[in-house]
């Protein structure tokens, strides 16, 4: 096993300098090495230059390139004699389903379904709104977009109408492609009043509406608006890849901003098809022909560029799973599909290895399968606090790689480069900067800081490829939202420390770092202590005011199944572990016992919002909450320490 036999950990983290290598020759050699990673793909017409820094800070990569994102990621794979190999399997645990499609069916569905757009007068350059469940017409939606040179934007199925108005208020979409309903557990949640609600409130209206509907429910249609998904493929001629420029536009993907109003990030195509086919190499080390899962969904930056754009670029079997990891049916819900599919590599959020080990602490039910195939688990999305990830490594006994990146970056800034080489790995860090990214650790003046202290983590422009070149038609909050605050940089938004041999911490966000007296404190820090509780299966700490000291810690615990222990024994317990592994100065004193964390879809802990609950401040319900109804449950739990007056 790899993680429990000393000897072999030694011998498979023995450093062969590969990686060092690599990286200096990506920060030295820059325009070399991008443009080799390059040719490795397709295109109509070579770029006049590698890396435009004509329009700095806008930086553009490829400028003068001629490309297709569809082209790469589907016909090149047949032409290569690749057309009979599975390209995606669809495993939905919640309506009982498994399907696979090869490179040359998955080609012919995107081809008719692109043909469709164009018999609806969508051409290059036209945004398409896409809003629909992990079933597999949503990657055949952002694929038909792309051939056809058409900007996707997709909005995570059963969003708000509010919300998705307001993303046809800036994308301006020609044209929505929607599913009548998604399916999450054993609830059918209708997706077609949400999506008519939003027309109906937008001021930019869509001419079309492009409706795929499923089973489980069949939504009314609007004459002369909506049209068949089904009639309208198979009445149109397939169409074929329009070249576009390596510059123009692939996708628009909404983030939330600070103002309330969200930010559409701008991904490429060029820059954005190099990026990630290397590193689905070097960063993950699988290549064609390899099975490769990443647990998520198309809504989020990571479906984007991980079960839809990378995978197939690199020639892969990409898995598209619409269930849970608990519940659909239970905790051995991953492992059933990595046994059944012969998954190699599994790229998932820490709150699903969280959600398995509350429900299932000592892995019973990994002894059911096969896992013989399985050589890699990669974490992102959030902080992966070591006790989860110890976890994972003992129960699967293969390499359990945290990595960090954003929806703005569109693939990692840090990772280990397993693909490389693995390096030694540090709990608590995704280990060292991704070849092409320079990132350092800088105060609130933009100086940079000594090895081992907290600061502002930025990364050095210009950025590369498959980073965001801009928002959606706003340059200027482009600006004033990453590259003002430290004039040079790209400012990530999270804190932490680069340590002496280069291993990057990622501790919290900015705005998590807490003041205590004067002492600036890092709430994942106080997070990492807590997590390492023998009975805690998930945690969060906020800063919440104190008119003494400014802020205090309040710490946030779910507990595994089945624990009986009085929650006041168990409290005691983690307040004296911060106190002994970060000392008093942390002043962690109270925390409360809760059924579940508010969270984002995608798993991310809603810390903001607990906040300004604890404080009393007003705030909005965040679009992104998985449910709502929990804000109440915190506030209840809140109110009986005493806060949320």
């Amino acid at each position: 096993m790899w993680a429990s036999d000393p000897t072999l950990r030694e011998d498979v983290l023995t450093m062969t300098g590969r990686y060092q290598e690599l990286y200096d020759r990506s920060m030295t050699h820059s325009e070399e090495f991008w443009a080799e990673a390059a040719q490795k793909l397709s295109w109509y017409k070579k770029w006049d230059r590698v890396l435009d820094d004509s329009n700095a800070p806008f930086y553009r990569w490829f400028s003068g390139g001629e490309v297709n994102t569809c082209f790469n990621a589907l016909d090149r794979h047949i032409e290569d004699g690749r057309g009979d190999q599975a390209a995606l399997i669809y495993d939905s645990p919640v309506t009982s389903t498994v399907e696979t499609f090869t490179y040359t069916r998955l080609r012919d569905e995107v081809a008719r379904l692109a043909g469709a757009l164009q018999a609806r007068g969508v051409t290059k350059g036209d945004r398409v709104i896409i809003y629909m469940p992990m079933i597999p017409q949503a990657a055949m939606a952002m694929l038909a977009c792309a051939r056809i040179g058409a900007i996707h934007s997709v909005v995570f199925g059963g969003f708000a109408a509010n919300e998705l108005a307001t993303r046809f208020n800036d994308a301006k979409p020609k044209l929505v492609m929607a599913a009548s309903c998604g399916v999450e557990g054993s609830r059918v949640i209708e997706y077609k009043p949400l999506l008519d609600r939003a027309i109906e409130r937008a001021d930019h209206k869509p001419e079309s509406v492009l409706l795929f509907q499923r089973s489980q429910c069949e939504a009314p249609m609007q004459d002369g608006r909506d049209y068949d998904w089904v009639v309208e493929c198979a009445k149109a001629a397939p169409a074929d890849c329009v070249p576009v420029a390596a510059t123009d536009p692939l996708y628009i993907l909404y983030t939330s901003g600070t103002t309330g109003q969200p930010k559409g990030v701008v991904r490429d195509n060029g820059g954005h098809m190099v990026a990630l086919h290397w590193s689905m190499k070097n960063i993950y080390g699988v290549e064609a022909g390899d099975v490769y899962w990443a647990a998520s969904d198309v809504g989020w930056v990571v479906g984007h560029s991980y079960i839809v754009y990378a995978p197939l670029l690199a020639g892969c079997t990409t898995i598209m799973y619409e269930g849970k990891p608990v519940g659909t049916p239970d905790a051995g819900a991953f492992w059933r599909v990595i046994s059944q599919h012969q998954v190699k590599v599994l790229f998932t959020a820490p709150t699903a290895f969280r959600a398995i080990k509350r429900d299932d602490p000592n892995a019973k039910l990994m002894g059911d399968y096969d896992l013989s195939c399985f050589e890699a688990l990669y974490l992102a999305g959030e902080r992966s606090d070591p006790d989860t990830l110890q976890w994972a490594e003992k129960s699967l006994g293969v390499p359990v790689i945290d990595h960090w990146w954003q929806t703005e970056t569109g693939w990692p800034i840090c990772a280990n480069p397993r693909g490389v080489e693995l390096l030694p790995i540090k709990y608590g860090s995704p280990t060292v900067a991704v070849c092409g990214w320079d990132v350092q650790v800088v105060d609130e003046g933009g100086n940079c800081l000594e090895r081992g202290k907290i600061g502002a983590l930025v990364a050095k422009l210009p950025l590369p490829p498959g980073t965001l070149p801009t928002l959606w038609q706003n340059e200027d909050r482009f600006k004033s939202s990453y590259l003002e605050e430290f004039p040079g940089y790209y400012a990530t938004g999270d804190a932490g420390f680069i340590d002496e041999d280069g291993y990057i911490y990622v501790m919290s966000r900015t705005d998590d770092i807490i003041n205590v007296a004067g002492h600036r404190l890092s709430t994942g820090g106080m997070e990492e202590v807590l997590s390492g509780h023998q009975d805690v299966a998930e945690c969060a700490v906020i800063g919440v005011h104190d008119d003494l000291k400014g802020q205090l810690p309040l710490g946030f615990v779910v507990l595994k199944s089945g624990v009986t222990r009085p929650h006041d024994t168990i409290i005691a317990e983690i307040v004296a572990m911060v106190r002994d592994q970060i000392g008093p100065v942390a002043a962690f004193k109270q925390a409360t016992i809760v059924d579940r964390l508010p969270k984002t879809r995608s798993g991310k802990i809603l810390r903001k919002t607990m906040r300004s609950i604890a404080d009393g401040e007003s705030y909005n319900t965040p679009a992104t909450i998985d449910d709502p109804a929990i804000l109440p449950e915190i506030a209840d739990a809140l109110k009986e320490i005493g806060y949320a007056k």
